[in-house]
């Protein structure tokens, strides 16, 4: 196996945190033990066609009884933070009432595991795994689930906040509201197409109600995880130049402005329900810090009936759209389909930078990685081109920190290859391969490789 060097210009400031993530669904399996509820990605997963292969999360990474051993790859990789997601359903089975005694000892299992290896956990209160009951009652289209999310976040501070030192409410609430609500493709899989707005503004909403609820017991070090990347018009054209310009707000600074400038952009917040300026109050509660997820940015322009599907995950977009996105040529791109363009990674940064000024707050990149599907030859996963995207994206933000973004962490997407949504297994975004037949756990040669990373960062 030939490991990429670490060269000594790959170095972070002081202080600097390393972590993995990963969520709930995507790794813990046991869906029916220990007093879990069903979730909408039960639901989901159950429809046939909607999930590749017909896959499901069932058992996935079977994370629920092995977390001792995924702790120890943790710790022997070196990194200072785990970012994992609390299942709602495995807390609260209906999303109302007292906690699930079984639920909450698991995860208190997991935290004084990580403690006692000397990782800080980082949960995620919400990663897209909606209790049923409250998607039937009307889940994010419902002004009643900011309510129930509230107190939900209680519970968890009032049980976890003396041992978790770090928390992210609500994750990439973008890809609920596009991808669950707007076109379907995940759950609950509805297709409201711009009917969906109210669900970004719920998000948003129990996000700000949970940063309080979250204060109010105790919790400190509070952000979101919001992801973001640059969008460039196809072309000078006027006409992609606004196409471009309405997806970017669309996408990414439609659940960025609100959180951090208090306000909507420009002709949606009277898409929004409810008492909204009241709402933004509350939304934009200042937070300790916040994550951004960056994977890869997006050329858009007018709608000619020729979108690049590979932007879309395969998934094609109704009529009638004023933007479509375009092929990215000239670039690399991992087996998802998803260009690699490291550049884009300060470029996002920056922006933000030159978008908020003293209204952002520390930044933590709470997911970067890439799918690159290598599989173990003779027990080893020689995964070079993972390592060449890591070793590009670290230098693009490493030269983002030295331009003035405050950046205080990174934590890769992910520890483990794992269930990828409607994707099925058939994507791997993990430093560790899993056999989803035997649940072996191989470290890939990208493990290794970011382990002498963070190595050489502690000197």
């Amino acid at each position: 196996m030939r490991t990429m060097r670490v060269t000594a210009e790959l170095s972070f400031p002081p202080g600097f945190r390393w972590g993995v993530s990963t969520s709930a669904y995507q790794i813990e399996g046991a869906v029916a033990e220990g007093g879990r509820g069903p979730s909408t990605w039960d639901t989901f997963c159950a429809e046939p066609g909607r999930v590749l292969n017909g896959e499901t999360g069932a058992v996935a990474c079977d994370h629920y009884h092995r977390y001792a051993e995924d702790v120890a790859l943790m710790r022997e990789l070196g990194v200072d933070t785990y970012r994992f997601s609390f299942s709602w359903p495995r807390i609260q089975p209906d999303g109302t009432g007292p906690g699930n005694a079984a639920g909450l000892d698991f995860y208190d299992r997991l935290i004084d595991t990580l403690l006692g290896a000397g990782i800080q956990p980082a949960p995620t209160l919400y990663h897209w795994d909606t209790p049923q009951a409250l998607e039937d009652a009307g889940g994010w289209l419902s002004r009643d689930i900011t309510d129930r999310f509230a107190d939900y976040a209680s519970m968890l501070a009032a049980r976890f906040a003396d041992r978790v030192p770090m928390w992210i409410t609500i994750n990439e609430p973008m890809v609920i509201t596009l991808m669950g609500y707007s076109l379907g493709a995940h759950a609950p899989g509805k297709q409201l197409m711009f009917d969906a707005l109210p669900v970004a503004h719920h998000q948003l909403l129990a996000h700000g109600r949970a940063v309080q609820a979250l204060r109010a017991g105790g919790a400190q070090n509070i952000g979101i995880a919001s992801n973001h990347a640059p969008t460039w018009p196809a072309s000078d054209s006027a006409a992609d130049v606004e196409a471009a310009g309405l997806y970017d707000n669309l996408i990414n600074w439609l659940f960025a402005d609100p959180v951090l400038l208090g306000k909507y952009p420009s002709g949606f917040e009277a898409a929004m329900p409810g008492p909204v300026e009241d709402d933004l109050k509350v939304i934009s509660t200042p937070l300790d810090w916040f994550g951004i997820n960056h994977y890869a940015p997006a050329s858009v322009g007018a709608a000619t009936g020729e979108a690049d599907t590979a932007a879309t995950d395969g998934i094609p977009l109704p009529p009638g759209l004023p933007f479509e996105p375009k092929e990215l040529a000239g670039y690399d791109r991992t087996d998802f389909g998803w260009p690699i363009v490291p550049d884009a990674f300060g470029e996002i940064l920056r922006t933000f930078k030159q978008r908020y000024g003293d209204r952002l707050p520390p930044i933590y990149i709470t997911e970067n990685g890439c799918a690159i599907n290598d599989v173990p030859v003779d027990g080893v996963v020689d995964d070079q081109r993972r390592i060449a995207y890591l070793d590009g994206y670290l230098r693009s933000l490493r030269s983002a920190i030295d331009d003035g973004a405050d950046v205080r962490g990174y934590f890769q997407w992910s520890l483990l290859d794992n269930f990828e949504w409607a994707a099925g297994y058939s994507q791997r975004f993990g430093l560790v391969h899993v056999d989803f037949e035997t649940l072996e756990r191989t470290p890939k040669a990208s493990y290794h490789w970011l382990r002498d990373v963070i190595a050489q960062h502690r000197g």
